[in-house]
């Protein structure tokens, strides 16, 4: 373990945090080895070897409402001398994961004509597998008309990246996302340079925003967790999950 550690920070030049992440990864396995009887529990390393040490101040990562309201009023057509429709498409995608409850660029993507259901978005999300259900805010809903194509079938991603036909296999629609993502986040960063906002535009900023705003709103950090921003997403979850849709409907008002 010690050796893995040392190699992650000299080789790889990870910071704590993403140490922090592997090792919890391998913590997750070696319990479920143990559980399947694969391991012995006296050889369990996590007694000694705490993984709790490797986390440090996570820099500010979210805007405020003013600067919200600054990324919806740039016409990104003036930033580049000829159209560049994956710069729409960025900040359309970062505005809609504000507006929807933090949502990340994977689920994005991964929303079908079939989830939009009487102006609510209902569907399991890709990395828990946990249900989601929340009220459309009006500007969501606009990107989302911006990107409908008549006669879809209901099984047809709604943003142009995903194609049902195409990207049939999990590992196809993984690699499409990331390879997305690293794309509309050089798109993101031209934005927030142009509008010389605090800190680097990212996909990931939109969810960091999304907690943050709610919470200086009044919203109760049981309804949106500050965890969001420095702890794991599934806390988060459990949190949101454990309260009725229409508190998480009402909090959504103060968005914008």
């Amino acid at each position: 373990m010690k050796r893995y550690e040392q190699w992650l920070r000299v080789e790889r030049h990870y910071s704590d945090n993403s140490i922090g992440i592997r090792f919890r990864s391998l913590r997750v396995l070696y319990n479920s080895a143990i559980t399947d009887g694969l391991i012995k529990k006296t050889d369990y390393p996590f007694d000694t070897f705490k993984v709790s040490r490797f986390k440090e101040a996570t820099a500010k990562r979210s805007l405020t409402k003013e600067d919200i309201r600054r990324i919806m009023d740039c016409e990104v057509r003036t930033l580049t001398k000829y159209p560049k429709p994956f710069l729409q498409l960025a900040k359309d995608l970062f505005l809609f994961s504000y507006l929807s409850c933090g949502i990340n660029l994977t689920d994005i993507l991964h929303i079908r004509y079939a989830d939009i259901v009487d102006g609510r978005l209902v569907f399991n999300r890709q990395k828990t597998g946990k249900p989601l259900s929340f009220q459309l805010q009006p500007a969501a809903l606009d990107i989302l008309d911006k990107y409908r194509q008549p006669n879809a079938h209901p099984q047809d991603y709604i943003f142009p990246v995903l194609r049902r036909s195409v990207h049939v296999t999990a590992q196809q629609q993984y690699g499409r996302v990331q390879r997305t993502n690293k794309r509309i986040n050089r798109y993101l960063k031209r934005i927030g340079e142009h509008l010389h906002l605090p800190i680097t535009l990212t996909t990931s900023v939109a969810r960091h925003s999304f907690a943050t705003v709610l919470k200086r709103s009044g919203v109760s950090t049981s309804i949106i967790s500050e965890s969001l921003g420095h702890s794991s997403e599934k806390i988060t979850q459990i949190y949101l999950d454990s309260f009725e849709n229409s508190q998480i409907d009402a909090a959504m008002q103060n968005l914008l």
